[in-house]
């Protein structure tokens, strides 16, 4: 990292202790004092991830067996508190300020107003939100609906904080309705993890458990930073390393967390101001190398077993698992042996010494896991990339053994019960015909609108209202100002919803706030608590009651809102199929909904019994059994050429070493969307933003220095109808960080970067932003006003 400069923004400091430690403990406070938390709710934090407590609403890493009083971390004390907050927004804020002087305000403002209080409907009139009953506001949910000419009108998007109780109930309500269109947080973060496991190894899930960690003796984790977007999930590693596993990052930018991590939980290392180094092996692919650095791994592994033979050692290669698991092996081969050294260096970016390093500690473990965050999933390679990654495990027979696996690491705490449960705009033909079985009416059969199809459609009114089960859907989507113009073109949006967001301002010519509980909130339906639950990254489902008051007395439950938005749409009452739905027995009582989940889904079966269990269950993923759900019934190698004619490929030939690329990332003091605070203290930025982490040789060629301020625009090159154009999307106003990352490299926060995505850049095969991957030119620019903030 470059020197210690100070601006009036801000300021740039080199961060020297380790993570977490008693800096995770001063955060914890100040988030606290921050929050205004009443002092009698820090009991809260005691009762986050423990079997007769509330599952935290941050993170997706799944909970040990709750042998420590604290199980909690940094970032989840700050989800925790920003839900237990003293500060409300009643309608004095509403009356003091219009939508367009609020909209002025930055993230981070809004997200310091606090809880929700009521439901509020926009007047066009005053430009003023204004309260609304919530009779009235259903009324006109259901007015809108009705009066779509055709139900793919609508878009239903969810967040990855619903329950699957919400979720199923959810998805039930607009297919029901009519439509799949679903829209959901998987499209923006794992939905190449989605789409590229089942053709690899039968399901689009991780193959491990918390045990594997145990067993594991060498750890590779691509394109994360546990420390700042899942801080609980650094003590696996951090004991992993203890016993003397290997641990190595791969990831552009070198990260804090995976060098000293000081356990907040281990009394020496607080006491002594001690710490555990993590990774022993740092490699940093360029932006958007990850699959040609995987790929040159699985040459190598290839090239040493190739020797082994030759010299009748040991194989490296576990021949038995691939003869006997695995199919497409020979064509997977023949095309690694074709591929060319050069090109496999030039597109990673790693010298091929580290490649070997890294091919020889795979080669030598015995029980490998492969982690991978939005690093490896949010670029236009990145099915191919995670498909890759299989390849490479396959190899090895690291998949289906104690100690080894793929570990995909999930953003919010049930992004992946959402899609489990049936939030899916592309459901297979087995789930809409056991819908129908148990609920007795046609499903929509056409596949729906992801989130960047839903923008799209938008923007040509073909979706006309838009309804979000939580989440900020304005910040997280790609493409900032086409996205705006297409949330102000619907008749209608609806946001369920704890705090004020920016997707509340950027709204249709109706907008309705609708407020729920938060999960640490005690939900009593007729004087009787009502528990919900969620999947982990692992596939444990569990169950969780809040403990604390609501927020306010006029807030419904997540399950409500859903339940009554479909009773004043569909009706609910005596008839057949559809119009038989007990949208009322379902608000009431949520065992009910999780009954009819295991009438769905066989792996839910005895549910309401099985999630009384401390810890609840493990739903089975097939892979763990040596069990292939896949075409050919066995694991499949699925080779995959380097592309080399891409956009930014075509957009470096225009600009030549002027075009950098750039990644977006999240600051220390944010989960997701959500701003927290300005500090991002492992980086050594305090007090600002708008910064951009770059090399200090590409300074030195570009003729500028750290501390300058610059502006950013996005270099597009389309040519999909044969006629290449260049589009351009700008954001002014950032300074430079000199900071170890690639040549070529650029590192900058979303969601102040995400006008820079092209709507039109997505994944291959998965639709996915390309958020770590865009083109962009850097020009001289001044501090914007108010500073980096």
């Amino acid at each position: 990292m470059g020197t210690k400069h100070t601006e009036a923004a801000g300021r740039i400091e080199p961060y020297t202790h380790p993570a977490a430690g008693w800096g995770a403990l001063k955060y914890v406070a100040l988030n606290l004092w921050r929050e205004r938390v009443a002092a009698g709710k820090y009991g809260t934090l005691f009762a986050q991830n423990q079997p007769d407590g509330f599952d935290c609403p941050g993170c997706a890493w799944p909970d040990r067996e709750h042998s420590s009083t604290f199980e909690f971390c940094e970032n989840g004390v700050k989800a925790v508190a920003a839900e237990a907050t003293s500060k409300r927004v009643t309608n004095d804020l509403f009356s003091r300020y219009s939508v367009t002087e609020l909209l002025a305000q930055s993230d981070y403002e809004l997200e310091q107003h606090g809880r929700l209080t009521a439901p509020m409907r926009y007047d066009a009139a005053t430009d003023h939100y204004v309260p609304v009953s919530w009779d009235d506001a259903f009324t006109l949910v259901a007015r809108e609906l009705k009066a779509l000419e055709h139900p793919d009108q609508a878009a239903f998007y969810t967040s990855g904080r619903a329950s699957n109780e919400a979720a199923f109930l959810y998805q039930l309500f607009a297919r029901a309705y009519g439509t799949n269109n679903f829209p959901d947080c998987s499209n923006m973060c794992h939905e190449a993890t989605s789409r590229g496991l089942p053709a690899s190894v039968g399901v689009g899930k991780g193959t491990v458990v918390l045990e594997d960690f145990e067993h594991a003796d060498v750890i590779m984790i691509f394109g994360q930073n546990p420390a700042t977007n899942h801080p609980r999930m650094l003590g696996e590693p951090r004991d992993c390393a203890r016993r003397g596993a290997t641990i190595v990052s791969i990831n552009p930018l070198r990260e804090r967390g995976l060098e000293r991590f000081a356990s907040p939980q281990d009394p020496v290392e607080m006491i002594t101001l001690s710490s555990t180094p993590i990774a022993s092996l740092f490699l940093q692919p360029r932006v958007g190398g990850d699959f040609a650095l995987i790929k040159a791994l699985a040459k190598r592994v290839l090239e040493l077993d190739d020797a082994a033979v030759a010299t009748n050692a040991a194989r490296v290669l576990d021949v038995a698992f691939i003869a006997e698991h695995t199919t497409g092996f020979d064509a997977f081969t023949a095309d690694l042996r074709a591929e060319s050294w050069d090109v496999l260096l030039a597109e990673s970016g790693v010298p091929r010494a580290a490649i070997e390093q890294l091919a020889q500690v795979y080669a030598k473990g015995e029980r490998v896991i492969a982690t991978w965050g939005m690093g490896i999933t949010q670029h236009k390679n990145s099915v191919a990339t995670i498909q890759m990654l299989a390849n490479l495990m396959l190899m090895r027979g690291n998949i289906g053994r104690l100690g080894a696996g793929l570990c995909p690491v999930r953003g919010h705490s049930n992004v992946q019960g959402n899609r489990t449960v049936g939030i899916e705009e592309r459901p297979t033909d087995a789930f809409l015909d056991r819908m129908e079985q148990v609920f007795g009416f046609a499903q929509p059969r056409h596949h729906g609108l992801d989130v960047v199809a839903t923008i799209a459609a938008m923007v040509a009114q073909k979706v006309k209202v838009f309804v979000g089960l939580g989440g900020n859907f304005a910040v997280a989507t790609p493409d900032t100002e086409v996205t705006y113009a297409a949330l102000r073109s619907c008749a209608l949006t609806v946001n369920i919803t704890t705090k004020l967001n920016r997707s509340h301002l950027v709204h249709g010519r109706a907008a309705l706030i609708l407020p729920t509980l938060g999960r640490t909130e005690i939900d009593e339906r007729q004087g009787v608590p009502q528990g919900v639950t969620v999947e982990d990254s692992m596939s444990m489902v569990h169950v969780s009651y809040g403990i604390n008051q609501p927020a306010s007395p006029d807030l419904l439950s997540e399950v409500a809102i859903v339940a009554r938005m479909a009773e004043a749409t569909l009706g609910s009452g005596p008839g057949v199929g559809r119009d038989s739905l007990a949208w009322a027995t379902y608000r009431d009582d949520y065992a009910r909904i999780r009954d009819d989940i295991a009438l769905v889904f066989d792996d839910f079966h005895d549910y309401n019994e099985r999630i009384a269990a401390p810890g609840g269950f493990h739903l089975p993923v097939g892979p763990r059994q040596l069990k292939w759900r896949t075409a050919s019934g066995k694991a499949t190698f699925i080779p995959h050429a380097v592309a080399v004619d891409t956009p930014i490929a075509r957009a470096r030939q225009r600009h030549g070493d002027q075009l950098m690329v750039m990644m977006t990332t999240r600051s220390h003091d944010q989960y997701n969307t959500t701003i927290y605070a300005l500090d991002d203290r492992y980086r050594g930025v305090f007090g600002m933003r708008r910064v951009i982490f770059i090399n200090q040789a590409d300074l030195d060629m570009l003729g500028m220095k750290a501390g300058d301020w610059v502006d950013v625009r996005s270099v597009w090159v389309e040519g999909d109808d044969g006629v290449e154009r260049e589009t351009v999307r700008r954001a002014d106003g950032f300074m430079l960080v000199a900071y170890d990352i690639p040549r070529g490299c650029l590192g900058a926060y979303y969601p102040e970067t995400n006008g820079l995505v092209p709507l039109a850049s997505v994944a291959d095969g998965a639709g996915t932003p390309t958020s770590k991957s865009i083109p962009v030119l850097l020009s001289p620019g001044a501090m914007p006003a108010g500073g980096g903030r």
